[in-house]
């Protein structure tokens, strides 16, 4: 969310006075972005924490006599971690100099780091760490001797509800409550994100202030790859008009594809003709992804073509059987009668349906693929949402779904910028902000807007629901059948990655997948459709092997989901207990020989069955994450055991019915010594696995410490849930391959976060973080990707230059991580130039 970015009415936001707003009795509160950015650049930061003049001064005196009231316990865990608080980079002359701004009644801090650099080994592998004295001191300084009334976190997301202590009812020995200590407090948060969001809400007494999603648009071809795509159109003319240019047009295509490196991102076969299918294929699927145009501007509704296309994003899939909850090209396809259906139709397969003789923009159409009828139906919706083109009588479908979107869809769009900064201000004013639900608004969730609301999440006990169920085990089967077609054996083992968002967000797909993967199914009451218990499939049934699998689940899933944790755990268990087939039941296998194993070495009948039943793992109690992420940013690794063994330290604590944070070091090792692939599926694409860390930590984590246990590298599958109707499974290197071209070097991308100034540098620089995570853990970001960011980040000279004068310490930062990616071979630059700018490293 870049909150500057726009102009609008006077805010506390934006450094207005009118309505309630902050008295300025000192600094000019900074109008723009820019300026902003610039003040704040000025000071004290967490880069550079001895820089400039603060607003915020706390003597050491003050801080010893306010630190002293802590709860007993905190202060001796932080002094033991810290030591002198004299020696926080913060201090200098005997005070702390927080990074912090004030104007009369309001400050601007920025949140200072949850950790600084002091013996990095036991800092990284210790999940239990505690923040420094300056991250203390900062808010022991707002609530009293500033004196703050509120608190507004904002940002998605900050670190003081994720610091150690009880998941929910804290008290004073649980650091959030500590250092809160119960200030009224609003935090802007993505309507979609209801886990963390309810996170904030029970470790920090969260008022969410919701807002809507970035604007969504299609990916379409671009530079090589609409000139490649009209390669392909000439090529699939002439073979049915001019047979004597096939063979020249072949070859140019091929070349073409390896030029522009295509060929390592599809994997081309030896024929000749089913490369061709392939590279179409690719294009296909590239053309309809669903990616960010900019990002959302707190406070203003999309207007334009961004809101032309978040609407038609948002129309696209069906949100009930009314016919005006019907899906908006589904509908425009089933009244021009196509006979097909344009959400689970083969993108790249021949179009064989009635031929479609109109003219378009001016043009003819060429739909020879039913990649290109579904291009088309998208246009003819922008254009139908825009009111460009006018609906006809005989269009009964699409006219219906139109009337959802001029009713629901558009008004809602309009009202959420207002509302986010109206609940805002009311918040501030001590009133009552409206509840209202949470979700992914591009899965059919409409009923999250309008924004500006505080959202609540799931009723727990219902998860999974029906719907979810049957997603997950449409996926499951799908990824069974996929592992069997690409390896030629069975999926005997998994370790799935499980997160609490996305279990709220889609009503349990990954507990639903995990348990349609092991052969059994929730059963619900039929009154309130609660969760009620499980059965389990016989296999004549289930026709075929039983998966087994093993969870590494989010600190937050623990906190929200021990029902659902205890319900897979027993489903496991009884079905390791079965008495089948080796074959056909490895969970039942593996654990007697576990078990057996563990009773030699000693333990107790009881003691060896609960150890080796374990299939349920995550961060320690009362902490969160999977502790690669100060690792990776901070280069304090050598190889790849170093990453392993940071994901093991942290993974390590089971869970289950009787178990609530064991830790099982040897046995998670085991489970992962053992598995077949790592599974992730993500289930909206508002955003991407190189939009964030969680991906490679957890995803990545995984991959990493199963390869260097078991001395091979697993399988790795990153799904895609966010059409229900149509679950894709994909492997991770297709997957980084797909965003890479749809999203990461797209002009269309790049044309919009170029809108957004210092936040949409950042976009740049932490995409590229994320992909040199992915290649220190999995290797699926390859040398040819990093060739690509580096042409459309730093060689392009329009990219390059917004980066340095919107961000110029975050330009250096982007030049070092692809130097590092250099010298730890993760990257070979395919061209000399590229040196000239890595030597330019500061």
């Amino acid at each position: 969310m870049d909150d500057l970015s726009a102009p609008a009415p006077p805010s506390p936001l934006r450094g207005g006075t009118e309505g309630g707003g902050p008295s300025v009795e000192t600094q000019t509160y900074p109008r723009s972005a820019a300026d902003l950015i610039t003040l704040l650049t000025s000071g004290p930061t967490n880069a550079n924490p001895q820089r400039g003049a603060s607003s915020a001064i706390l003597p050491l005196s003050r801080y010893a006599a306010l630190f002293a009231k802590l709860p007993d316990e905190t202060r001796a865990a932080v002094t033991a971690r810290w030591g002198d608080p004299a020696n926080d980079p913060f201090v200098r002359d005997d005070a702390f100099h927080l990074p912090a701004h004030r104007f009369g009644n309001v400050v601007l801090m920025l949140q200072p780091a949850r950790g600084w650099q002091i013996d990095e080994t036991a800092n990284y592998h210790d999940p239990n760490l505690v923040p420094p004295h300056a991250y203390i001191a900062a808010y022991l300084w707002l609530r009293h001797d500033f004196g703050a009334h509120a608190m507004v976190h904002n940002g998605k997301h900050g670190t003081l509800e994720w610091l150690p202590g009880k998941a929910t009812a804290l008290d004073a020995d649980c650091y959030p409550d500590a250092l809160w200590g119960q200030l009224p407090h609003l935090y802007p948060f993505i309507v979609n994100d209801p886990g963390e969001g309810t996170q904030a809400k029970r470790r920090a007494g969260a008022v969410i202030i919701d807002h809507l999603v970035p604007p969504l648009t299609r990916a379409e071809t671009y530079g090589p790859m609409k000139d490649l795509e009209a390669l392909l159109d000439e090529y699939y003319a002439a073979s049915g008009m001019d047979r004597r240019r096939l063979k020249d047009l072949k070859r140019r295509i091929l070349d073409f594809t390896r030029d522009s490196r295509l060929d390592q991102d599809i994997g081309l076969p030896e024929d000749e003709t089913e490369a061709l299918i392939k590279i179409d294929n690719f294009l296909c699927d590239l053309k309809e992804a669903q990616i960010r145009d900019g990002l959302h501007v707190f406070g203003s509704s999309p207007a334009g073509a961004l809101e032309r296309d978040l609407t038609v994003a948002l129309a696209r899939i069906p949100r009930g059987d009314a016919p005006g909850d019907n899906s908006l090209i589904r509908a425009i396809a089933d009244d021009m009668k196509l006979g097909f259906d344009p959400l689970t139709a083969d993108l790249g397969a021949a179009w064989s349906g009635p031929f479609i003789n109109r003219s378009y923009r001016g043009q003819q159409t060429n739909l020879r693929r039913v990649g290109d009828v579904v291009a088309h139906l998208e246009e003819v919706a922008a254009d139908l949402v825009s009111s460009v083109e006018e609906v006809t009588e005989d269009w009964p479908a699409t006219r219906a779904v139109l009337d959802t979107v001029r009713m629901q869809i558009k008004p809602r769009l309009a009202a959420s910028g207002p509302a986010e900064m109206s609940a805002f201000l009311n918040g501030l004013d001590g009133k009552f902000i409206t509840p209202g639900p949470s979700g992914a608004p591009s899965r059919g969730r409409l009923d999250v807007l309008p924004t500006g609301r505080n959202f609540y999440s799931v009723d727990a006990r219902a998860v999974p629901t029906p719907s979810a169920w049957e997603l997950g085990k449409k996926s499951a089967e799908s990824l069974v059948l996929r592992h069997l077609q690409d390896h030629g054996h069975h999926l005997r083992a998994v370790a799935l990655s499980v997160w609490g968002t996305a279990n709220m967000r889609t009503g349990g797909d990954d507990i639903a997948q995990a348990m349609a993967l092991i052969g059994a199914r929730p059963t619900w009451d039929p009154g309130s459709l609660r969760v009620s218990g499980y059965e389990i499939i016989p296999l004549p049934k289930l026709g075929r092997p039983r998966v087994d699998v093993t969870l590494r689940i989010s600190g937050f899933f623990r906190d929200a989901f021990p029902a659902q944790i205890a319900l897979f755990d027993r489903a496991v268990r009884a079905i390791g207990a079965l008495d089948e087939p080796e074959d056909d039941n490895p969970i039942a296998a593996r654990m007697r020989t576990e078990a057996l194993g563990l009773m030699v070495s000693g333990k107790s009948e009881s003691e060896a069955s609960l150890e080796a039943g374990a299939r349920i793992f995550g961060s320690k109690p009362g902490t969160y994450g999977a502790g690669l992420g100060q690792l990776i940013d901070n280069g304090k690794w050598n190889d790849k055991a170093d990453l392993a063994n940071q994901a093991l330290a942290w993974g390590q604590y089971a869970y289950g019915a009787k178990a609530h944070g064991t830790p099982l070091h040897d046995r998670f090792r085991a489970r992962l010594g053992q598995i077949d692939a790592v599974v992730h599926n993500q289930d909206n694409r508002e955003h991407d696995l190189l939009d964030s860390d969680n991906y490679y930590q957890f995803e990545g984590g995984l991959s990493v410490a199963a390869e260097i246990v078991s001395g091979h590298k697993p399988a790795a599958y990153h799904n895609d849930h966010s059409r229900p109707e149509k679950p894709k499974i994909r492997t991770l290197d297709q997957e980084v391959s797909h965003v890479m071209r749809s999203r990461v070097v797209n002009p269309k991308w790049l044309a919009g976060v170029l809108r957004h100034g210092y936040r949409g540098a950042f976009e740049i620089i932490a995409t590229l973080d994320f992909m040199f995570a992915f290649a220190a853990t999995t290797g699926a970001v390859r040398t040819h990707h990093f060739d690509l960011a580096f042409e459309a980040f730093v060689e392009n000279d329009e990219v390059r230059e917004f980066i340095k004068q919107s961000n110029r310490f975050g330009y250096d930062e982007l030049i070092g991580k692809f130097l590092e990616a250099q010298q730890r071979g993760l990257w070979s630059p395919r061209s000399n130039s590229v040196f000239a700018y890595l030597e330019d490293t500061p």
